[in-house]
């Protein structure tokens, strides 16, 4: 698929490509929607085959923004930012001192941030061109991890509200949960279900990452590509995206998928076949919510307790999916969608 037709597919209001000379910056900016407000999604520093190829990602992203954005009731749109380059090249002040600049002539309809590959002190570059920007030095959001641990919390709750759903009781003790991914958001999760009592197991591309897990919680480590056919409680994707797929659905042996990864359905599809193999699916853009709501209190120049507080609100609102979903007679996933679509169709 071309870049437009992606766009048209993805409902993205504005596509924008960029090319500095000097620096060698080669960016993307997907804005999907600003309907609700500025679209907000972090910057992407990653070597991408081709210019299509990141636009298609950062089209698929952005959609995913506005979605989670108007599900936790926040003020904002979607949108996301593609750098294609490889984080470890040459040349990183400039391209990103070129790309705030590329920021800024949108004029603030897209507000960049901290994703994969790029850092706070990335930031604080791009602040230089920009005053369209979040996560730099000396903000809430980039102290001490706070958007990571925000997110673990959302999703951890997320997980109680799943459990309670699914058994009845909000209670993992004697439960058992596969954590597919270590990094900032994976590793904060396990430190959550342990200390409530779940027993874990865990597998991410570091061994030293999977080490240090084992050590602290006495999780059982397996091999990434196993860990799809673990029997657990529950399965939590918290690495890469379209991990439910046509491959690894039949695999699982969980009750309930619920993670922090972006994007976990491979396809719209993959979210009924859950629901027609009897597991529970927390839509990830509802559940991975603490991110974005820290970052909407940054914004606001809120504190860290008040993200804290307002990340408790999604317990409440995977619920209210879940109950839509009995009342309907529908998947979690497609309500969950619905739910969005009519937040973004009013007034």
């Amino acid at each position: 698929m071309d870049a437009l037709g992606a766009m048209k597919d993805a409902g993205c209001e504005q596509l924008s490509f960029a090319r500095d000379a000097a620096s060698g910056l080669q960016a993307v900016i997907a804005v999907h929607s600003t309907k609700r407000g500025p679209a907000m999604g972090g910057c992407r520093m990653y070597p991408y085959a081709t210019g299509t190829e990141a636009a298609v990602d950062a089209l698929r992203l952005a959609r995913g923004m506005t979605y989670k954005s108007a599900m936790a009731g926040l003020p904002y749109g979607g949108g996301k930012a593609v750098i294609l380059a490889d984080p470890a090249g040459g040349k990183r002040e400039a391209r990103l001192r070129a790309f705030g600049r590329f920021v800024d002539s949108l004029g603030g309809r897209y507000i960049t941030g901290v994703d994969l590959g790029t850092e706070v002190t990335d930031m604080d570059l791009v602040a230089l061109e920009t005053k369209h920007v979040t996560d730099q030095t000396g903000s809430l959001c980039a102290s001490g991890n706070l958007t990571a641990e925000m997110t673990a919390y959302g999703v951890f709750l997320g997980i109680l509200a799943s459990v309670k759903e699914t058994f009845g009781t909000e209670s993992l003790a004697g439960r058992t949960a596969a954590v597919q991914g270590l990094g900032k958001v994976g590793a904060s999760l396990c430190r959550y279900l342990h200390s409530a009592g779940a027993s874990l197991v865990v597998a991410d591309p570091d061994v030293g990452k999977v080490h240090q897990a084992a050590a602290a919680y006495g999780a059982h480590a397996v091999d990434p590509d196993v860990i799809y056919d673990e029997a657990c409680d529950i399965f939590a994707p918290c690495a890469l995206g379209g991990v439910l797929n046509d491959s690894t659905l039949p695999r699982l042996r969980c009750r309930i998928v619920a993670g922090a990864a972006n994007n976990q359905l491979e396809r719209p599809e993959h979210g009924e076949r859950l629901e027609r193999l009897g597991m529970l699916y927390a839509p990830d853009y509802v559940i991975n919510a603490g991110g974005v709501i820290t970052t909407a209190v940054d914004l606001e120049g809120g504190t860290a307790k008040e993200a804290a507080q307002r990340v408790q609100a999604v317990y409440g609102t995977l619920r209210q999916v879940f109950h839509e979903a009995r009342l309907f007679r529908t998947s979690t996933a497609k309500a969950a969608d619905r739910r969005v679509e009519r937040l973004l169709a009013g007034p």
